[in-house]
């Protein structure tokens, strides 16, 4: 984050992360990348030790009661860790914001509480076989059975398919319903018989299990539903703040530590005599990205000041869509320029860069792909343009021929 901005117990928390960050091995970076370790469960308990896992959660849960505007730090120093850790260390923060939302207290004292301290580790469970970006149009079903439910279906892309020790699962309740009405959530211990069918091999962020999970006839109690029936869409547009955000501001600490990689070898790579940060295409590179990654830092602590303020929710939902898109798009860029500016070794596992670059080509695709961010922020601001009443200037009127109403065809 932008040193300005913070304040002192704000940068208290980054120093805390920062050491956090330094004290994981880079034997189990290695490790996860050559996918020799399928979910690193240590470092949940590594941050958990520190009392560094779902900061925003109350401190009885084993939080710090914090906003957004804090979180975001930790996540942001976080990004200089594969985005694999990352993603197992954000979902804490999306998982508990279902619990802490719309639990029961007897519901977050047995998953919530557990979580935090990493004695319970948790995934979730949204996207199926035949739909990635169509949530709604999920096929698994949970059909009631006294006081339980019996699941079946599948999901895949699912983080910690190995190694996590529930999930949190959308299931319809009721097919005949309106689709954002007919689907409840579910949290499904890995015990009561859930399959992990199959593991991917990814292009980056490897080390987390990700893989497709099966669920034959399993029995959930009906105390294992979050919220109520038939409120697993209004819980889903809620995670999705965790999701986005945690997304938005962790990629940003990637980005920063490729240019961190890149400017420093181009203060010492030379050619044709002189160090390479002293030609125009490769410090104009530096520069762009210094400024974008700034522009982007901004963007995120705005949203986060927004949804900690929590009076405008559809502002919220736009702003959080904007930090997702543009954040990982600038990371991308960000880069994919450190790479060019380091040319050859850049591509090579001498570096890192090339890992980042595997990783975060994922974050543009997870959590909503970045064109279905834009369908909610051209919606969002269409409804604000088109239904709010505006008290400002029309400056429409000021063009010299305005009034020439018979000029302005619209059909």
């Amino acid at each position: 984050m932008i040193e300005a901005t913070l304040t002192e117990s704000q940068k208290s928390l980054r120093d805390e992360t920062r050491r956090f960050v330094k004290a994981i091995p880079r034997q189990l970076i290695l490790d996860m990348d050559a996918d020799k370790i399928r979910y690193p469960r240590q470092f949940l308990e590594e941050g958990a030790k520190r009392k560094l896992l779902g900061l925003r959660f109350p401190a009885k849960y084993g939080g710090r009661g914090l906003g957004w505007a804090d979180e975001i730090i930790a996540l942001e120093e976080g990004g200089a860790l594969p985005l694999s850790l990352g993603c197992l260390y954000s979902l804490v923060s999306i998982c508990g914001e279902a619990f802490h939302a719309f639990g029961k207290e007897k519901q977050k004292q047995k998953y919530l509480k557990p979580t935090i301290k990493a004695k319970l580790c948790c995934a979730e469970a949204l996207t199926e076989p035949r739909g990635g970006s169509d949530f709604f149009g999920a096929t698994t079903v949970a059909t009631r059975k006294g006081s339980h439910y019996v699941l079946r279906g599948q999901k895949r892309f699912v983080v910690g398919a190995e190694g996590a020790d529930y999930f949190l699962v959308y299931a319809k309740t009721n097919p005949d319903a309106p689709s954002r009405d007919s689907l409840s959530l579910f949290a499904v211990d890995k015990d009561m018989g859930v399959e992990a069918k199959h593991l991917y091999g990814l292009m980056g962020t490897r080390g987390g299990g990700a893989g497709r999970i099966l669920f034959r006839d399993i029995k959930v109690p009906e105390e294992n539903i979050i919220g109520r029936e038939g409120q697993g869409g209004e819980i889903f547009y809620r995670m999705m703040i965790p999701e986005r955000m945690t997304s938005a501001a962790g990629i940003l600490g990637t980005a920063r530590s490729a240019l961190e990689i890149a400017a420093r070898y181009s203060n010492k790579r030379k050619a044709f005599g002189t160090k390479i940060r002293d030609f125009q295409a490769v410090s104009f590179k530096v520069a762009d990205s210094v400024t974008k990654l700034d522009a982007a830092f901004s963007l995120v602590y705005t949203t986060a000041l927004t949804v900690d303020k929590g009076d405008n929710h559809r502002l919220a939902r736009r702003m959080v869509s904007e930090s997702k898109k543009f954040c990982t798009e600038t990371a991308w860029q960000i880069i994919n320029d450190a790479m060019q500016i380091m040319g050859g070794i850049g591509y090579t596992n001498v570096y890192p860069v090339e890992r980042m670059l595997r990783d975060t080509r994922l974050a543009m695709i997870w959590t909503g792909t970045n064109e279905i961010m834009n369908l909610i922020i051209q919606h969002e601001f269409y409804r604000e343009l088109l239904e709010c009443k505006d008290t400002s200037r029309d400056v429409e009127s000021d063009a010299a021929e305005a009034k020439e109403l018979e000029e302005k065809v619209y059909e």
